[in-house]
């Protein structure tokens, strides 16, 4: 099969929001009357982002889902993304499974397909998405007030118990296993609640790489600094009942380190003045994610970790960085 027929045959859709979709030099958008492109890259690489004995349709949805994490915590709506896609080798039964992965989600979010790349490589997936939002209303990590409530969105910590586990450095019971490795391989775009918090939320970021590593950007964005109380965070790892054994706990330590700086949670951090509490448990509502309030924006530039008695706990939890 060669690159045109790959492309033909698991790649090319109608459009029906581009003005022009694959087969052109160039795909063509119209943004909206009083609408603003927002647009995001992410790229991942075998090894280094995933396993290469992962299952290709987990991969095509984490493919995308991490790109509308970033249209979500800008508060944008999915409209379109192009396809980069380095393959060593035609592998049928393998682009079958990667491409219904994708375009399932891409579906459920309205985001259709206009473009892309392929080549002969290592394997190697590069997306660029593309969304609206209304002039103006675009969530940004730069407004954050002293004063106002930081959140997250679901749970954090589960995909990097999932990675410590498949790294054979902690073990896991088969089903404890599965449930945090669904976390990791399919994570959910946070697209519904990025939206409900326009004109809520005062600054948002989608945690990629760990919480405290990705909220240190809202705030020095913002110019500001956080308290965070670690008796909130420690409790929104899903697998807190996960055991070593039938009767030994995750330690605390460990879950303190998978939530605050795990990574691959692809949640929403945001923050929002506290007077707009209401608003932000609508906005949860309507968007049917869970949040919970984490901390406070501070004037002081800093981030500070306190227990559930306001005492300092040491921080020493480093985030994701792909160059360290």
């Amino acid at each position: 099969m060669g690159e045109f027929d790959l492309i033909a045959r698991y790649f090319t859709r109608p459009v029906r929001h581009a003005v022009l979709g694959v087969g052109d030099d160039c795909a063509l958008l119209a943004p909206r009357t009083g609408m603003q492109l927002a647009i995001s890259s992410d790229m991942l690489v075998e090894g280094r982002h995933f396993f290469a004995d992962v299952d290709p349709e987990a991969l095509g949805h984490k493919a995308l889902a991490v790109n509308l994490s970033d249209l979500a915590a800008c508060g944008a709506k999915p409209l379109a993304f192009t396809l980069a896609l380095s393959l060593p080798r035609v592998d049928e039964a393998w682009l079958a499974g990667f491409s219904r992965g994708l375009l399932a989600l891409a579906d459920a979010h309205g985001c259709e397909l206009v473009g892309g790349d392929t080549t002969q490589g290592p394997l190697n997936i590069c997306i660029t998405v593309f969304g609206e939002v209304p002039t103006g209303q675009a969530l940004l990590r730069s407004r954050a007030q002293p004063g106002d409530d930081i959140y997250v969105s679901g749970t954090l910590g589960d995909a990097r118990l999932a990675l410590e586990a498949l790294l054979g450095h902690i073990a896991l019971p088969a089903e404890a296993l599965a449930r945090a490795r669904q976390r990791l391989e399919r994570p959910t775009p946070r697209v519904a609640l990025g939206l409900a918090l326009r004109g809520v939320a005062t600054s948002a970021m989608d945690v990629s790489d760990g919480l405290l590593g990705d909220l240190s950007h809202i705030l020095q964005a913002s110019g500001a600094g956080a308290c965070i109380d670690t008796s909130k965070t420690i409790h929104l790892i899903a697998a807190k009942t996960y055991s070593t054994s039938a009767t030994s706990p995750l330690p605390p330590e460990l879950v303190h380190q998978c939530t605050l700086a795990g990574g691959d949670d692809y949640e929403l951090a945001f923050t929002a003045p506290r007077a707009r509490r209401d608003a932000v448990a609508a906005s949860a509502q309507a968007s049917g994610t869970p949040v919970t309030r984490i901390g406070t924006v501070l004037a002081e530039p800093g981030l500070r970790l306190v227990d559930a008695q306001g005492q300092a706990v040491e921080n020493r939890y480093a985030s994701f960085d792909h160059f360290r």
